[in-house]
């Protein structure tokens, strides 16, 4: 690296690594340190990348992650010996709704974009002890050497206690007593690869649940809930493999053993440093809510601080990164906290309720994971509210949600590209078609220095079935963030009404 860093990124795990190619595409020069010697490429580890983290990636010059992924299209779960239901994935926009791909791959793909961004150094071998930081910058202690940049972006996963201590940040929770055993398999299992089964109460696993889940060339992840002092020896494992797949011949290429936790970091921002990921949020995998999540903290750690480093936004725009990213991390606990309630009840009340629901078939009562969404920053101090326009709480499953200041920008096919790809280089106002864009264009370019463009939503597509499909009025105007959240929707917009919004959504800038 040529010059001194920008932003220290402290992990090279996925969300480490997505952050520095988030901010080097804002022309961020960024250092990436990690204790490892090298690059661990053992196991699936997280493996279920949902829509709106594979759109981030495709922006960073990674969209092969969508394409190696699976997507199984049907979900089955089992209560002992029989089927309670099953449904299954409709694709709607141009990219899948999830993949099912190992940690590992995305890793290796993550860093053939890292080796082609000329602004990313990555140092290995490099433990962060400590931080310091003062009015115009960070220091990271790795032992005895010292490094400086205006900021830090801490995502050292779960393990990153120094870094906590050093900032002051407590991380409150707590840990699952059971044991979850993990494999990976490679087997001929005709009719089950493109069908994740979950199972409740097997016979060959009483009064715990096992997890399958297809992945890419013909390879399965099975999840065993296991006792909390069970060590599961070679023999046990293939018996518990046999059990499941029968006589089949297969390979083992991956086992581990983990306890779920539970825990949240008491601050997402201290001063010039931000936490993210792992190291700011644990929890319970059912749902694929950690690196779901984990991503999405970067793409706002990285707008946002790319924004304040290029002089188009305050320093004050950083707090709104706690205000949304700890909510969301508090939704994620309090939906994986009800199922893991559902899933190792603690108590009588929640083990009869549990037994009632199985045995019952009360479909719409089982909790197997709520699958991870997006969240939406609706109370957020950036977001102008729309009394028209409330938002209206969480879709049924499988359901789009009905755009709404906050929301995220649905993703379209357009002539050209995607909806979404439109919304990554700055703030973008969209104009039904009673609007002039170059009058709104020539007034917002005089009130912010932040990147922003002004288009028709009938410019976007050429035919005006966009504006339709969004519900979008001929007198409106929509600001949409660079993490394509909306930030306002204004009815009979005017220049001034828009400018107030972008000011409100950049402030300071």
């Amino acid at each position: 690296m040529s010059t001194e860093p920008q932003v220290i990124v402290i992990g090279a795990g996925p969300v480490g690594q997505s952050a520095a190619l988030l901010l080097a595409r804002w022309g961020i020069q960024v250092l990436v340190l990690d204790r490892r010697p090298a690059r661990d490429a053992a196991g699936s580890r997280s493996i279920c990348q949902q829509r709106d983290v594979l759109d981030v990636w495709a922006a960073v010059g990674a969209g092969k992650v969508a394409e190696e992924g699976l997507t199984w299209t049907t979900a089955r779960t089992y209560y002992r010996d029989r089927e309670l239901f099953s449904w299954s994935f409709e694709r709607e926009g141009p990219l899948p709704p999830f993949v099912n791909i190992s940690q590992a791959r995305t890793e290796q793909i993550l860093d053939e974009a890292i080796a082609g961004q000329p602004l990313i150094e990555v140092r290995w071998s490099h433990e962060v002890t400590g931080l310091t930081q003062d009015a115009s910058g960070v220091t990271v202690h790795c032992g005895q050497r010292l490094l400086r940049a205006p900021y830090a972006l801490a995502c050292a996963g779960a393990r990153a206690e120094p870094v906590r201590r050093a900032l002051g940040v407590t991380f409150g929770g707590e840990t699952f007593d059971d044991q979850f055993l993990i494999c990976d398999i490679k087997a001929g299992l005709p009719g089950w690869e493109n069908e994740r089964r979950f199972f409740f109460d097997p016979v060959w696993n009483p009064g715990r649940q096992v997890l399958i889940h297809p992945c890419p060339g013909g390879t399965f992840r099975i999840d065993w809930q296991i006792a909390p002092d069970f060590i599961p020896t070679k023999d046990d494992i293939s018996r518990k493999i046999r059990q499941i797949i029968g006589d089949r011949s297969y390979e083992l290429i991956w086992q581990s053993t983990y306890r779920f936790h539970s825990r949240i970091a008491s601050r997402m921002r201290v001063g010039r440093v931000l936490l993210a990921g792992d190291c700011a949020h644990l929890v319970a995998p059912f749902g694929a809510r950690g690196l779901n999540s984990g991503v999405p903290d970067a793409e706002n750690a990285a707008w946002k601080l790319a924004f304040v480093l290029n002089g188009w936004a305050g320093a004050e725009l950083l707090e709104s990164y706690h205000v949304e990213r700890h909510a969301a991390a508090l939704e994620n606990l309090e939906i994986t906290a009800a199922t893991m309630r559902f899933l190792a009840p603690r108590t009588v009340e929640e083990r009869m309720r549990r037994r009632a629901v199985l045995e019952g078939g009360l479909v719409a009562e089982v909790d197997s994971g709520r699958f991870a969404e997006p969240y939406w920053y609706v109370d957020s101090p950036l977001t102008t509210p729309e009394p028209s326009r409330p938002f209206r709480g969480r879709p049924p499953k499988g359901a789009l949600c009905e755009p709404a200041p906050g929301v995220i920008m649905p993703d379209a096919a357009l002539p050209e590209g995607r909806l979404r790809e439109c919304c990554r280089d700055g703030f973008l106002v969209l104009l039904g078609e009673a609007a002039d864009p170059g009058v709104f264009a020539q007034v917002l370019g005089k009130d912010t220095a932040a990147p922003l463009s002004v288009r028709g939503f009938a410019e976007l597509d050429g035919t005006g079935a966009l504006a339709g499909r969004l519900g979008a009025g001929p007198d409106e105007a929509w600001l949409v963030r660079p993490d394509s959240h909306i930030a306002a929707i204004i009815p009979h917009a005017e220049p001034e009404t828009v400018a107030a919004a972008v000011r409100r959504a950049c402030p300071g800038g």
